[in-house]
């Protein structure tokens, strides 16, 4: 198992000399130098995502009482569960213990076996699924400020069709440029930029949900959610089991929290410490702006609420604002997607490394001189590599324009494994948690639960994807 899939190691650097010192950590890597403030910015910016604008679509599914209940009840398996996690990322002693550099060798320090392959192909299949959410999510913005500036020029009744292909290789570019940024401490900077793109544009979606309901003299909504009769029984079904997904989606990060715990310095206090004070203010933030726009969102349009919040404003009332409120989703997704995939490239690479030590192509870099003194760590291998990767999700997200679906259907698959199942199985193992007593038996009753919850939503999302097809034409405007 250990050749199938080695270590997703962060940082490239090999060779540092053994020990910690005032340049160096206890592994003999360069100081780490993050915080909890750093961290909760890597977190918000995984996790503050485009679901956020499917929340009100998905509370619309689900009604007043049912879907802010599954929103804090994601919320706090989240948590929970990335707590579990923080406490693997040192093997042993929580404070001197073996550093596990990644998600995949917490698994492997604590798991064996079929275990092992199993979570890195999810691992990495789920990270690619999120790179082609994202791209699709970025595009949709992308349209519509065109759209939005279309109507503006030329009246309410104009069509303005806008295909969106030439926007998704227009993310699809920015992403290649992005995606040469070498380790994934050095994007520190674009994780709190993003950051602060996604308060900017769930803050101008919860305000303009605020005016519609102040325009519509109330609020709008059931308790039950949209009604047999708007959609045939089966539909509803289908569509409460894909807000599950949409929902579930709207907060996964677990696959990065190693990695991002690794960016955090050295103890004391331990890093567990930090990540899990960091976890909590990440999803008691994240949460609070889920409802606020999720709620305010269904409250809004009631049954109507839309896929993407920001699409059922209209392109042009007030389209200034919307168009901000869109720039802002494209800024934040060019760095989410980077957080994301920078554990995947680096993955790759060092796997190339031990593979073809030897290789030129893959060891060499070249330093290109920068201002202040500064270089550029130039590698072939990297640029053909992550340039491949970028180019095959675009053209998969031309191919696959469904936002609302794509988007259940990876939160339904990522959900029970990589969040719930490895979490706890690890968690059981480091702590050696007996067999059949209180706490192995919540534990259990906790990952059966989010299984079947899982398995639910991704039909859910399939239903939803095979119904899409049926009316769709690839690369046409709509």
């Amino acid at each position: 198992m250990q050749k199938a899939f080695p270590s997703m190691e962060v940082s490239l650097e090999l060779g540092l000399p053994q020990g910690a010192s005032k340049c160096f950590d206890d592994d003999g890597r360069l100081k780490r130098t993050g915080t909890m403030w750093t961290a909760s910015a890597h977190i918000i910016t995984a996790v503050i995502g485009s679901g956020v604008l499917s929340l009100a679509w998905a509370i619309g599914q689900l009604g007043w009482v049912a879907g802010p209940a599954v929103m804090i009840l994601f919320s706090f398996v989240t948590y929970y569960t990335s707590a579990l996690l923080a406490d693997c990322y040192r093997s042993g002693d929580p404070v001197a213990g073996k550093r596990n550099y990644t998600y995949m060798d917490a698994v492997r320090a604590n798991l064996n076996g079929f275990k092992v392959e199993l979570c890195g192909y999810l691992q990495y299949l789920n990270i690619v699924g999120v790179a082609i959410g994202y791209t699709i999510a970025a595009s949709i913005s992308m349209v519509a400020i065109k759209r939005s500036n279309c109507f503006h020029e030329n009246g309410d009744d104009s069509p303005c069709q806008v295909n969106s292909n030439p926007y998704i290789i227009m993310f699809g570019v920015a992403e290649i440029v992005f995606s040469q940024i070498p380790d994934f401490d050095q994007i520190w900077w674009l994780s709190i930029v993003a950051a602060v793109m996604s308060f900017t544009y769930s803050s101008i979606g919860l305000a303009l949900g605020i005016v519609q309901v102040i325009k519509n003299g109330g609020m709008r909504g059931s308790l039950t959610g949209i009604s047999i009769g708007t959609v045939s029984q089966m539909e509803k079904v289908w569509r409460s089991l894909q807000a599950f997904g949409d929902i579930a989606f709207a907060y996964s990060y677990s696959i990065i929290l190693i990695e991002i715990q690794d960016t955090i310095r050295a103890p004391p206090p331990s890093e567990a410490k930090v990540m899990k004070k960091a976890t909590l203010i990440s999803v008691a933030v994240t949460t609070t702006f889920y409802m606020l726009c999720g709620c305010m969102g269904y409250a809004a349009f009631g049954d109507l609420a839309p896929g993407n919040l920001l699409t059922g404003f209209g392109f042009y009332n007030p389209y200034w604002l919307l168009d901000i409120a869109n720039v802002a989703i494209v800024i934040h997704l060019v760095g989410a997607y980077q957080v994301y995939c920078q554990p995947l490239f680096a993955f790759v690479e060092k796997w190339a490394l031990r593979t073809w030590p030897e290789s030129q192509f893959i060891s060499k870099d070249i330093q290109v001189p920068l201002p202040a003194s500064r270089s550029y760590k130039f590698n072939l291998f990297r640029l053909t590599w992550r340039t491949a990767f970028v180019v095959v999700t675009t053209v998969v997200s031309m191919l696959l324009p469904f936002f609302n679906d794509v988007v259940g259907f990876l939160g339904a698959v990522g959900f029970w494994p990589l969040t719930v199942y490895f979490p706890v199985e690890m968690y059981i193992m480091q702590k050696k948690v007996a067999k059949w007593s209180t706490r192995w038996m919540c534990l259990q009753l906790l990952s059966l639960a989010c299984l079947i919850i899982t398995i639910a939503s991704a039909a859910g999302s399939i239903a939803g994807v095979v119904s899409d097809l049926k009316v769709y034409h690839p690369f046409k405007a709509r």
